[in-house]
């Protein structure tokens, strides 16, 4: 099952990156979407830029694909200083930030991407550096070491996870801002195509990008994604142009439903139901069940499911809805019609 998904809000290499990178906007007035936080944001940012100070560190978490990286670009845009880009599975040992941290200049912003995934020690060897900038070094060992506090230029910390939970109380709490990403209303989703498609320099019809924005589950990365497989098909079967019915066909070529499921969401649910009676179910005995990661169900498969109302938790695990039986053309069993 551990296959690469058209519809998952995960990044897919660097390749896809490197691509959506051109269709990324630089400044905060360009980007589309999450409008609360923008607006926010944006009082932050005049406010540092009037002040002559770094940004406070900020927290960006949410499912995967919404922009989150994407914003932390803008912001290093719209302060006028550098981005610095790692990922928390990449920094294994404090030494690891050792070089990064000393090299900051004043302002520049280091952008850990997973911050959820910092071995302990990592994390805690972020707490004075994003506190006092300062950092501890210890030279030699035995009863030579010695410890030296190295001063550090005031920086920014951008953190973006998928699992906020998972990160401890004491390192959250050293975030000035913390922003919440949800998922894309149709509507912004339909305004990124308009965009990607004119910067793509591609003819698609208006009900062609609606249709391609309610299936994008409400991710702006599985948008643009599902926006090139479809310009390819128009490519060979239509001239080139994106109509409606030629956009439904490459999606269904893809497995995808007028709900933005695939195969891997509707087996999610049919095990559920077929296994498990509907649930309540935990997310383990799923996973165990469909020999799947743990991580993977609850970050890339069951947060758009719970969205859109297809599963419900409950104290005792994941529960199928009606919408889902519905939508899978599966007849509740008799008897259990009160439970659903």
């Amino acid at each position: 099952m551990s296959v690469e998904r058209l519809i998952s809000g995960k990044s897919q290499g660097q390749e896809e990156e490197k691509y959506n990178l051109t269709l990324r906007p630089t400044r905060l007035i360009e980007y589309i979407g999450q409008k609360e936080i923008i607006e926010k944001l944006n009082i932050s940012l005049r406010a540092a830029r009037e002040r002559g100070e770094p940004l406070e560190h900020a927290l960006l978490y949410g499912p995967p694909g919404l922009g989150k990286t994407t914003l932390a670009y803008i912001i290093a845009y719209e302060m006028g200083t550098r981005l610095i880009v790692t990922s928390g599975p990449a920094l294994v040992r404090p030494a690891d930030l050792l070089g990064v941290l000393t090299n900051l200049e004043r302002g520049d912003i280091l952008f850990i991407d997973e911050i959820h995934r910092l071995a302990p020690p990592v994390e805690e060897y972020l707490y004075s550096a994003m506190e006092d900038f300062r950092i501890s070094i210890n030279l030699d060992k035995g009863i030579y070491s010695k410890v030296v506090e190295v001063p550090l230029k005031p920086f920014t910390l951008i953190g973006a996870t998928t699992r906020s939970g998972l990160l401890g109380t004491a390192f959250r709490e050293r975030f000035g801002i913390l922003h919440h990403f949800d998922f894309y209303p149709a509507e912004d989703l339909s305004e990124i195509i308009r965009r990607s498609g004119k910067m793509m320099t591609l003819e698609i019809s208006e009900d062609a990008v609606y249709e391609l924005a309610i299936r994008s589950r409400g991710t702006p990365r599985t948008a643009n994604r599902l926006l090139r497989r479809v310009r390819d098909y128009a490519q060979i079967y239509s001239s080139g142009k994106i109509q409606k019915e030629n956009a439904m066909t490459a999606l269904k070529m893809e497995g995808i439903d007028e709900c933005g499921l695939d195969g891997v969401d509707r087996k999610f649910l049919r095990t559920i139901i077929e296994y498990y009676d509907g649930g309540p179910v935990g997310i383990e005995a799923i996973a165990a069940t469909l020999n799947e990661e743990v991580d993977t169900l609850a970050d890339v498969v069951e947060p758009f499911l719970l969205k859109i109302g297809f599963v419900v938790r409950t104290p005792r695990g994941r529960r199928v809805t009606k919408k889902s039986f519905e939508h899978l053309g599966v007849k509740i069993p008799l008897g259990q019609e009160q439970l659903f």
